[in-house]
C-alpha cells in the first residue's frame, strides 16, 4: 500500500491543487472509517475536537485512503454544520410559518418522537434546514397542513391527468421545450476569474432535436451529447451572470412489454459495484434475495425490486449527496430517502441480481415549474433501456396502476442532462464539486478553489404538444 506523508506531492496526488483534476472514479476512500474518537467526538457535537483530533491523525505516516478519508471529513463537517444552522427558537418559528395553526407543543412532541432532523452542535439542538417538509412526508396529516404551493399544485394535477389519459388509452405525446437556467456568484472571493458549469439537455432514449438558443457569453464550451454528464461551460468574472437558453423535444415514454418474451441477460455493463455507493454489502445482498426470492425472469425480478422500493419506502428530502457514506444502504436502513436516493438503492439492487441497471437526471419540468429530479433506467432484453421512477411510482402508493406506470413507462415532463452517476465534466473541475456525483443546477471553481455559495433559477420559456 502506498504511503504519503503530508508533502506537496502527496497534495498533487490528492487534486488539492490547481493542476490536477479530482477523478470522481477516485473517491472510494468515502468508505473508509474514520478513527474512533473523531467519530465520538462528532457524535457528541464537539466537532472543534474532532477538527483537532483530524489534525493529529494527518501530523501521522498514514495509508493513503485514510488520510483521504481524513481530509475530506473536514470538508464534509463544513458543508453539514452549513446545513443545519436552525436553532431551536427559529426552528419553532419556521414551523409556524410552513404549517397551519402549529404550536410549540407539537414541536417538542415530533421531536421527542424522532421526526425532527437535528444533530447536537456544542451542546445545543440545530435542526436541518428542510425538516419542516420532511414532516409532511412522514406524516400525512402535516400535508394537509402545508402552506400550498400554487405552482407545484398546477404541476401535480397536470402530471395526474396526464396518466390517467395514458392509462385510459390515450396514444404517448411529443413536447417541445424552451428552457434557461442562470448562475449568479454570491461567494466573497478574490479571485477575478471564475469557471462555470451548467447542466445541457442530452439527446438520447426520450429526447431529441436538443438546440442552444443563446448564452450569456460568445466564448463557452458545449460538450458533446455522448458526455454522461452534459455541459455547456463559461470562463468569466465573478460579477457576472452565467446563463443557457436551450429547446429540445421529449416524448413520452410508455412501453408494452410481455413477461414470457425476455431473453437472457448475458455480460454487459451497468451490471458491477461503483464504490463508494453501489456496493454490494452483505445487508443488499440479503435483502435482495429476500425481495426476489426464486424469481428467474428478469423483468419480475426488476419489478419485485420496484415494488418493494415503492411500498415501503418514504420520499424524504436528504442532506447534500455527499454527506453519505453509502446511500443505497442508508435507504435500505431507515426507509427513506429522496429520489435519487431511491433511484440508487433501485440500481444498486438491479445490478446484485444480475439486471442492468443506471441512472438519469436532470429536472421534472412543466409549463409551471421545474426542479432537480432523478430517476433510474434498467435493461431487458430485446426490449432495451426501460425507465423506472422509483419517487414518482411511491408517490402513488394507494393507487396501484398509476404506482405501476413508472416501472417501464415515463411522463415527457423531464430534461436530460445526466445518463449516469459519479461521472467528471468536459472539460473537467478541477477542485471538489458542490454535489460530486450529478448535476442539475450547474457549479462554479476559481483558479484555487471551489464556489460554494451561487444562485441559480431555472426558468421555463415554453412548453407545448407537438401536434402530427
Amino acid at each position: 500500500m502506498k504511503i504519503y506523508s503530508r508533502t506537496p506531492e502527496f497534495m498533487r496526488v490528492l487534486g488539492f491543487c490547481k493542476n490536477l483534476n479530482v477523478k470522481i472514479k477516485n473517491v472510494e476512500f468515502i468508505n473508509v472509517k474514520l478513527p474512533e474518537e473523531i467519530v465520538r467526538e462528532e457524535y457528541l457535537g464537539n466537532f472543534d475536537q474532532a477538527n483537532h483530533l483530524i489534525e493529529r491523525w494527518l501530523e501521522r505516516r498514514l495509508p493513503n485512503d485514510l488520510r483521504m478519508r481524513l481530509i475530506f471529513e473536514k470538508e464534509r463537517v463544513k458543508r453539514l454544520l452549513k446545513n443545519y444552522h436552525y436553532d431551536e427558537e427559529t426552528a419553532i418559528n419556521k414551523a409556524r410559518e410552513l404549517i397551519d395553526n402549529f404550536t410549540n407543543e407539537e414541536f417538542y412532541t415530533l421531536r421527542d418522537k424522532g421526526f425532527l432532523d437535528y444533530i447536537m452542535v456544542d451542546g445545543k439542538r440545530m435542526y436541518e434546514e428542510r425538516f419542516v417538509q420532511n414532516i409532511a412526508y412522514a406524516i400525512p396529516d402535516y400535508q394537509k397542513r402545508m402552506k400550498k404551493d400554487k405552482s407545484r399544485e398546477e404541476s401535480r394535477n397536470l402530471n395526474d391527468n396526464r396518466l390517467g389519459e395514458l392509462l385510459n388509452g390515450d396514444k404517448p405525446k411529443e413536447y417541445k421545450v424552451r428552457a434557461k437556467i442562470s448562475l449568479k456568484i454570491v461567494e466573497d472571493i478574490e479571485e477575478e476569474k471564475v469557471k462555470v458549469w451548467l447542466p445541457f439537455p442530452k439527446e438520447e432514449f426520450q429526447q431529441k432535436d436538443v438546440k442552444l438558443v443563446s448564452a450569456s457569453h460568445e466564448k463557452y464550451f458545449l460538450a458533446s451529447s455522448d458526455i454522461p454528464q452534459r455541459t455547456i461551460y463559461f470562463e468569466g468574472k465573478k460579477e457576472n451572470e452565467y446563463f443557457v437558453e436551450f429547446e429540445y423535444v421529449i416524448k413520452e415514454w410508455v412501453n408494452t412489454v410481455v413477461p414470457a418474451n425476455t431473453e437472457e441477460i448475458n455480460n454487459y455493463d451497468f451490471l458491477s459495484e461503483e464504490p463508494p455507493h453501489i456496493i454490494f454489502t452483505p445487508y443488499l445482498k440479503k435483502l435482495a434475495k429476500e425481495i426476489v426470492g426464486d424469481e428467474k425472469n428478469p423483468y419480475l425480478k426488476a419489478k419485485k425490486i420496484y415494488d418493494w422500493i415503492t411500498l415501503n419506502v418514504n420520499y424524504s428530502y436528504v442532506h447534500p449527496y455527499a454527506l453519505y457514506e453509502n446511500i443505497p444502504e442508508f435507504v435500505a436502513c431507515n426507509l427513506k430517502g429522496d429520489c435519487g436516493f431511491q433511484a440508487l438503492l433501485f440500481i444498486t439492487l438491479c445490478r446484485i441480481v444480475g439486471i442492468p441497471a443506471r441512472w438519469q437526471s436532470g429536472w421534472y419540468i412543466t409549463p409551471f415549474l421545474a426542479s432537480p429530479h432523478d430517476w433510474a433506467l434498467f435493461f431487458i432484453p430485446p426490449y432495451g433501456w426501460l425507465p423506472a421512477d422509483l419517487s414518482f411510482g411511491g408517490r402513488y402508493k394507494n393507487n396501484q396502476e398509476l404506482r405501476e406506470f413508472y416501472f417501464g413507462n415515463l411522463d415527457a415532463f423531464r430534461m436530460v442532462a445526466n445518463s449516469d452517476f459519479m461521472k467528471d465534466f468536459t472539460p473537467k473541475k478541477v477542485f471538489w464539486r458542490n454535489d460530486p456525483y450529478d448535476n442539475q443546477v450547474g457549479e462554479a471553481e476559481t483558479e484555487h478553489k471551489n464556489i460554494y455559495d451561487f444562485k441559480y433559477e431555472i426558468q421555463v420559456l415554453d412548453f407545448k404538444e407537438i401536434r402530427r
